[in-house]
């Protein structure tokens, strides 16, 4: 289960490119009720994604030729240099060196051998969201990739990454919880991209789940403010009710009411 009791290799933050920032900010304060307190030019315009008085998401307008509009994922380290020495000796490659963010954290971006794009974060003066795994905050995330066998040995050497087979309708899901920490912990999963003709069409992906209350309300809203249902709601056993969605602007996410919680 995600929670913001953070350890080195759980994600911690994700956050929005969009080339018009006010747009997607109506998009999600529709769909999943949040709010965006917009930065202010020290941090280039860089702002928060709020719900119930939190902060769950960040979120800034891209310029042209700074790749597709999409949501990235952060994961936990204690050591970000280290974390970009391991992801370039593991096979993958660093896009932004790790830098200062003011004195809330570092910050680095990297690929996988995949090309699939993630972040680390070093905290200092933020860890990372403040709420998790409650409706209208992320609850899960999940990996499309044409290898699971290759990204589970990549994140492992990376982050340590343990991983476990859990049954699932037609075979087995491939789960992820940080090292040590056991099944109880896992946080997110793998699915081979062939699986998935949706999204073996748009790419390899890190997805963010996001928990809400009613997923047929959820899609329903985000077809009325004009994204684009990409897989409608469905019931899966020991879940719950998931769909996935791509906003006005085509950046992927995805969300769920899970078992626990319908």
């Amino acid at each position: 289960m995600l929670t913001t009791r953070y350890v080195t290799g759980s994600p911690s933050w994700f956050d929005l490119g969009t080339p018009d920032m006010d747009a997607a900010a109506a998009f999600y304060a529709g769909v999943f009720g949040w709010t965006f307190q917009p930065g202010g030019p020290e941090v280039g315009g860089y702002g928060t994604f709020q719900a119930g008085g939190k902060t769950v998401a960040g979120g800034m307008a891209a310029a042209p030729g700074q790749g597709e509009p999409a949501w990235k994922v952060y994961f936990q380290t204690s050591d970000i240099e280290a974390t970009a020495r391991s992801v370039e000796q593991a096979g993958g490659s660093v896009t932004a060196p790790p830098i200062d963010v003011m004195e809330l954290g570092r910050s680095a971006f990297f690929r996988d051998p995949a090309g699939v794009g993630f972040a680390a974060w070093q905290p200092q003066r933020m860890n990372g969201m403040e709420a998790a795994g409650d409706p209208g905050t992320l609850g899960w995330v999940e990996l499309y990739t044409p290898d699971v066998t290759a990204a589970t040995g990549f994140y492992h050497a990376v982050f340590g990454w343990e991983t476990s087979e859990v049954p699932f309708p037609g075979g087995t899901y491939t789960t992820v919880n940080p090292a040590t920490a056991g099944p109880d912990s896992m946080f997110g999963g793998m699915v081979p991209l062939d699986n998935d003709a949706v999204e073996a069409e748009a790419g390899a992906y890190w997805m963010p789940y996001i928990e809400v209350d009613d997923a047929d309300a959820t899609a329903a809203r985000a077809r009325e403010l004009g994204g684009t249902v990409r897989m409608a709601p469905m019931d899966v056993a020991g879940v719950g009710r998931l769909g996935r969605i791509a906003d006005p602007f085509g950046a992927r996410i995805a969300f769920v009411t899970s078992s626990a919680a319908s």
